[in-house]
């Protein structure tokens, strides 16, 4: 069977690689899982703006790579380019936030995301209200600090998001938490195992959802 494709929509390799990792862990021996990153644009998307602005090259990769994969997940949390390629392919496609949303629904009650990115917090609440999953969608918890440097320092970041995480549940009343970054997968996977509450990686939610598609059962 072919590979599943991992495509990180900005241009920071080792987020690919540690992206890559954490799809081949969830996939596991079910598929083979590759990445492409973007060649041009931000080292991390943090703005509309920048997403908007990499959406052609993930939309160019796709393309170029569609008929010897499995299934492209795009991994930036905004899903750039997503629904063109839906229209466009056959293969599956999911972005990391429709998967994760689309995940934490599937708990009881209310989810929230908790993320690094203050200029992004609209365009979650559209992604939750798209797809139909406003009235399930708690909002969004920030860390402080800038995102690029809480991403350089994993004990930091880690810290940061568990405050957010745990004022997600306080105030929110969330019963599924996603972490709102594919940068932020590390993360995601060690603070699951500091929470009763249901934390859930971005990344893997979206491998996870491409293993059903591919199944035989759908």
């Amino acid at each position: 069977m072919p590979p599943l494709l991992l495509i990180n929509p900005n241009t920071a390799r080792a987020t690919t690689a540690m992206m890559v990792a954490m799809a081949r862990e969830t996939a596991g021996t079910r598929m083979r899982v590759r990445g492409e990153t973007a060649t041009h644009g931000p080292p991390m998307i943090t703005t509309p703006e920048a997403l908007a602005a990499a959406e052609a090259g993930v939309i160019d990769i796709a393309l170029r790579h569609a008929d010897t994969c499995a299934g492209i997940v795009v991994a930036a949390f905004g899903d750039p380019g997503v629904a063109t390629l839906k229209r466009r392919l056959a293969v599956p496609v999911v972005g990391i936030c429709e998967a994760a949303m689309v995940e934490a629904a599937a708990h009881d009650g209310r989810f929230a995301v908790a993320t690094t990115t203050k200029a992004l917090v609209a365009r979650i609440a559209e992604s939750a209200a798209a797809l139909g999953l406003g009235h399930r969608f708690a909002g969004t918890w920030l860390t402080g600090g800038d995102p690029a440097d809480l991403v350089k320092d994993p004990v930091r970041l880690e810290a940061a998001l568990a405050k957010a995480i745990e004022a997600a549940i306080r105030d929110g009343g969330a019963t599924a938490v996603i972490i709102g970054g594919g940068p932020l997968s590390r993360a995601a996977a060690a603070l699951s195992a500091r929470f009763d509450t249901p934390i859930i990686a971005p990344v893997a939610a979206a491998v996870r959802h491409l293993l059903r598609s591919a199944s035989p059962a759908g």
